[in-house]
Parts: C-alpha cells; structure tokens; sequence
C-alpha cells in the first residue's frame, strides 16, 4: 500500500463519530456553540422540492418532505478529506470495513483502486440528500413527474441516486453552504465504479461524477424581481464545477469552470434527474411572501367579486384548506391562450382539437380551458405582488414576476432535454411566453 500525501499527516480512526445524516450527537464538536435551551437553532437555509405547492400529495411526514430546513447540529457532523491510499484491490474491502472511517473509491481498474480517507471536521455541519430512506439520508427525495406528484410504487423506475448529493454548511458566520455530488452510504463510503466519470486533477487529487450527475444553476442577480435565470453547471464529487456533459450519464466529463463555484446561493437549483430542488437562504426567505400574505392576497382578490362574463356568477379562488381536489361551483377557470377567467361551462368544446380545447365566448381564441388554482409555495415566489398571471397549461397563478421568471428557465428534463415547467406542479409549460396575464370581469353594478 502506498500512502500519499503528508507523512506527518495521521490518519486518525473516526469510529466515535456519528454517520452524516443521525441527528445524535458526536464526541467531536465545536466548543461554545451550541445553542442556549429554549433558543432557536441557527437556520442555514431551506431546501423545496419544485412540483408539490407546499405539501407532497401523501402528506409531509418525518425525512420525506415538500421543504426541509438546514439548521446547525448540536454537534459538527462535517468531513474533510485527509490522506490518499493507492491499493490494489483485495485490499479495498478491508479498507473500507470501518463504518466510523468515511472514505470516498475511486476504481480505476480490476487491480487499482484509489481511496481518500476523510476526518472530522469540526467546523462544519453535513446534510444527505437521496431516494434511500436509510438513517444518514436527511432529505428524501422521489422522482416528480410532470404534472405534479411523485412517481408512486415499488415498480417505478426512479433516475435518483440513493446517496445523491450532501451539503457542508459552516458552522460560523456567514454560514456558506456548499453543494457535492454523491452521498456517504450506511459503511460511510463513497463508491465511484470502473465505468463512472473520474480523473487525477493536476494536483495530484482525485475527482469524479456520479452515473446521473448532480446539476446547478444559480440565477443571474440573486432570487429577486430583477432575477434572470443561469447557466446549468455539473458538480463534482469534490465540489468543482463543470461545463454539462454531451448526454447526463457520459463518461468524459465537461470543461472546468474555474471562475465559479459550489457555494449556493438564495435561488440556487439543484437537479437530481428526476426532481430539482430549490435552495433558500434565511435573508431571502424574509423578503418572500408568507402564508399568511398569500391568504390575504386571495381574500382580497375574492373581495373584489369578479363575475363569469358569461353567466354573471360570483367566482372565488378555494381556501388552501380544501386541497387541489375537484373545482366547486365558484372555481375561477381560464381560457390559457387569452387570460379571460370565467365560471365553467360545458360549451365551446373542440373535441378534434383535444378534450381540452375550449373557444373563449369573448375572443374566439381556441385553447385550454383549465381551473385557476393559487401557488401556495411562497418559497417559489420572487415577490409578494398580486395573483395576476397564470401558468399554461395547469392554470397555477402567481405574481407577474415570478410567473415569468420561471416560464423563461429551463429545467433539465431525462439525458440532454430542458423545460420550462410550473414550480407548484411540474406541468411542463406551453404557449409562447409560458404564461398568462389573467382578465377578470369585474361585477356589474
């Protein structure tokens, strides 16, 4: 066995540490930063999953979630990478058989493997993210299927790594969070095969990217009404940032992008292949609307008693209470090529068309007629302002701002493929500017 690196380096035992995602505590932590009894522990940010309107459809329960917060461990949890092994490969095993010692393995072929052994650090805290619903996974996450709702059953083929990505925060001000491809498995191992991505950096390190790859895109002047979207960048093992491969799974690798980074940022995306998560810093989330705002917005809206122009009935947007079930009797509904809202009603049917297919009664338009529902998500939101537009085809309305922003950014879809799609249900969105400003008809008095 060869060892690299430092020979004054040791290569300490970590077996008293906990694994990466256990809430417990740990022998090792950072003195005099453990918060006071009764005290609210430090927020690093909040993760939402886009697709599910601020709830998944079976309900938010335990590690699986719609939105989870990063708050700071009552003890470090964080690692960093210490010494580098060059062995052959009965030795792997052995290297690998302490579940205290976390270790990422780089297979370079049937004799040669790589191993970088990682220590303890203490002035980070680590958070897993993945399909497994094994204790150190913090956040699980299913696949999204267009439309909205997870991809339900034990025969759905999911693109989701069990151990996809994890996230160091540090533990001092300012509290960077930083973003890594791939996940520490129940031995604490990392495990990169022959046919997975991987390379020696010019440093003499090594780095890699996992079968479906990890994906970022950080927006163009931050998660505000001024917000344009980014350039979807690959993330590496290590945190280095990549130009996007030719397909999701190709084996060579994109060019590095030294002049960015994988520290996230407020409205940071981050892509699985097969859902996308959205990152929050706590100073964003304070400039994003709040239930309680979004719920003034609808009464207000409601107070305002817009009328079907048609059949002159009083429309009104359902509590958020009642869920996305079938629409009542006041539903708004929306022609989504026009903006005109109406009541619903069983006429103008253009069945050679699509079952959708209605024609709007005030301008003849031909298109989707879908009910309106309101985005309850406020974390998605760019700004509190008005319900005014609707997202084609779902019908899920927002602000202006937000609407358009995320009808102009496109979010990885299968190998190579992008769309646009709603954030509160995942429908991929249609037409030429992917939303809708909504007309109301006032109530004639």
């Amino acid at each position: 066995m060869v060892l690299e690196g430092n020979p004054d380096v040791g290569s300490p035992r970590t077996s008293d540490l906990q694994h990466p995602g256990s809430q417990g505590s740990c022998i090792l932590s950072c003195p005099g930063e453990e918060a006071l009894a009764g005290e609210e522990p430090i927020k690093y940010g909040e993760l939402i999953v886009l697709g599910y309107n601020g709830c998944l459809a079976s309900g938010d329960k335990g590690r699986r979630r719609s939105r989870l917060a990063l708050s700071r461990r009552p003890h470090a949890n964080g690692v960093k990478p210490d010494v580098m092994h060059h062995i052959s490969t009965p030795l792997v095993s052995k290297a690998l058989s302490n579940r205290g010692q976390h270790s990422i393995s780089f297979t370079l072929s049937r004799s040669h493997s790589v191993i970088v052994e990682y220590t303890h650090d203490s002035d980070k805290d680590m958070f897993q993210i993945g399909r497994s619903t094994e204790n150190m996974i913090d956040f699980v996450v299913t696949d999204t299927s267009p439309g909205g709702g997870a991809t339900e059953g034990p025969s759905a083929q999911s693109t989701i790594s069990r151990y996809a990505c994890r996230i160091l925060c540090d533990r001092r001000p300012p509290y960077t969070a930083r973003i890594y491809a791939a996940g520490f498995d129940a031995s604490s191992n990392i495990f990169l095969g022959e046919r997975a991505a991987k390379w020696r950096t010019p440093d003499g390190l090594m780095d890699g990217l996992t079968t479906n790859g990890v994906l970022v895109m950080h927006p163009a002047g931050g998660f505000s009404e001024d917000s344009a979207p980014g350039v979807w960048r690959e993330i590496s093992v290590c945190g280095n940032v990549y130009t996007l491969r030719d397909s999701r799974s190709a084996q060579q690798r994109g060019k590095l992008v030294e002049n960015e980074s994988n520290v996230l940022q407020d409205g940071s995306l981050i892509d699985l292949c097969g859902a996308t998560l959205l990152w929050r810093t706590p100073a964003g989330l304070l400039r994003a609307p709040t239930l309680k705002q979004l719920e003034a917005q609808r009464q207000e809206a409601n107070a305002a008693r817009p009328q079907c122009p048609v059949g002159l009935s009083t429309l009104a947007f359902p509590s958020p209470a009642r869920g996305r079930t079938a629409p009542d009797k006041q539903q708004p509904w929306v022609y989504v090529r026009c903006g005109h809202v109406h009541g619903y009603h069983g006429w103008g049917c253009r069945r050679e068309q699509g079952p959708q297919e209605r024609e709007c009664p005030l301008c003849r338009l031909v298109g989707p007629y879908v009910p309106l529902w309101l985005g309850q998500e406020a974390g998605l939101c760019l700004d509190p302002g008005p319900p005014s537009h609707a997202f084609a085809p779902c019908g899920h309305v927002c602000s202006e701002k937000t609407a358009r922003y995320w009808a102009q950014t496109p979010l990885p879809h299968g190998t190579h493929a992008f769309h646009a799609a709603c954030p509160f249900c995942g429908a991929w969105l249609t037409g030429e500017l992917g939303c809708v400003r909504l007309i109301f008809q006032g109530p004639l008095d």
